[in-house]
Parts: structure tokens; C-alpha cells; sequence
């Protein structure tokens, strides 16, 4: 199995996963600031010249909601509920809030403190950031309600619905991000930094090798 991942959010839920579930997995860093992504040779793999992208034998497999409720299949894990229906719809619920709500609401301070310094494409400008905070706010409050007596964003444990919302919001700090006002937020991601496949899931270098860490069964508490 082959995983192409870039240092972004999106690879970061997946090789979190791989190395939480100690999944043998080779892991090839992409080149994309000298447009790795964008050669033939990879958009025969993923044509939307992202990542991260699956590949295992045969099958391909690009978006990274997809690749770990596949990984987990595989593993037979919970963090994706293969068999339990009322669950499944409990994860989607909030891997699809993620996508087309939280996302949105985190990007532009994600975008301005993080991937502005990762691709050496300028200062972050704050003033960009002042249109986002209401919305920003306002859904930040509907995540803090509902995690609320809660270690977890469903199903009472950890799942992939966890690295999905977290994958952004992981540097808010960072990315000066307000959400401090929203205490049961902060305890969330505190924890989940206390897995060290979430804290550090990137592999040891660009040799290619599968994370070898193996901590399936750590705690948050």
C-alpha cells in the first residue's frame, strides 16, 4: 500500500490514522512546491492534483474521509463504524458539517498562518481575517455545545470524524484563531494533541518509510 501525502491538513488526518492504527504503509512525500502534484504521472492517480491520495494494488483512492474509513475497514477498527449503521450516519453527520461548514470557518486563518509559511507565498494578512470571525464564531459555538461533557466529536470515542474536524482547528493558537472564548474546543484538541500519532503523525523523513509507531490503544485522558 502507498500513500502520497504533502505536510498539509488533508494528508494529516490519514497518516495520523496509519500510524495510530500501526498500518504497514509506505508513505511517499510529494514534491509540491516544484509542482509535484501537477505531473501526468500523478494526476493519473488523483486528477485533482491534491493529496493525499491510496493507492493499493489495483484500487486508487483519493479524499482523505475516504482513504480512512477504507484504512479502517481493512484494520477493522471503529474509528470508522463499518457495521453499525446508526453510527456510520453519526460520523458522516459530522464529517459533512466539517466539509461544508467548519472547514470554511477555519481555512482563512489556516490559510494565512499556515499555508502561507509553508509555501513561502508571504506575510499572513490579518485584515483578510476580520470578514471571518463571525462565522468562525458562530459555528465554534455549535461544536462547543454539542462537546460539551464530551472527549469526542461522536459516537463516545474516538473516530476519524475527530482528525477531520481537528486537521485545521490543531493550530488555532498558531493561526490566532479565537478560540480560547470556547473552552470544551480547546479540552478536545488538547486531548487529541495527547495521542502522539495525532501530535506527530508526519513520517521521520522523505526515505519513504512507514510510520512505525503503534499507538492504537493511548489515551486522551
Amino acid at each position: 500500500m502507498k500513500i502520497y501525502w504533502i505536510k498539509a491538513q488533508a494528508p494529516r488526518r490519514v497518516l495520523a490514522l496509519v500510524k495510530y492504527l500501526g498500518i504497514d504503509a509506505e508513505c511517499i512525500q510529494v514534491d509540491a512546491k516544484a509542482g509535484g502534484l501537477k505531473t501526468a504521472e500523478y494526476k493519473a492517480l488523483n486528477p485533482n492534483g491534491k493529496a493525499p491520495t491510496l493507492v493499493d494494488g489495483d484500487f486508487v483512492l483519493w479524499e482523505s474521509s475516504a482513504i480512512n474509513a477504507y484504512l479502517c475497514i481493512k484494520e477493522g477498527s471503529d474509528l470508522w463504524p463499518a457495521h453499525n449503521p446508526a453510527e456510520q450516519v453519526e460520523v458522516i453527520r459530522w464529517l459533512s458539517w466539517n466539509d461544508n461548514h467548519w472547514a470554511g470557518a477555519v481555512g482563512p486563518f489556516y490559510f494565512e498562518f499556515v499555508v502561507k509559511e509553508t509555501f513561502n507565498i508571504g506575510p499572513p494578512d490579518r485584515s483578510e481575517l476580520a470578514a471571518a470571525l463571525p462565522g468562525l464564531k458562530q459555528l465554534a459555538a455549535v461544536l462547543d455545545s454539542h462537546l460539551e461533557g464530551c472527549d469526542f466529536v461522536a459516537c463516545g470515542r474516538l473516530t476519524i470524524a475527530d482528525f477531520q474536524l481537528a486537521a485545521m482547528a490543531c493550530d488555532w493558537r498558531r493561526s490566532e484563531m479565537p478560540l480560547a472564548e470556547f473552552p470544551n474546543i480547546v479540552r478536545w484538541l488538547d486531548g487529541l494533541d495527547r495521542l502522539p500519532a495525532w501530535a506527530d503523525p508526519w513520517p521521520a523523513s522523505k526515505s519513504n518509510e512507514a510510520p512505525a509507531a503503534h499507538d492504537r490503544h493511548a489515551s486522551l485522558a
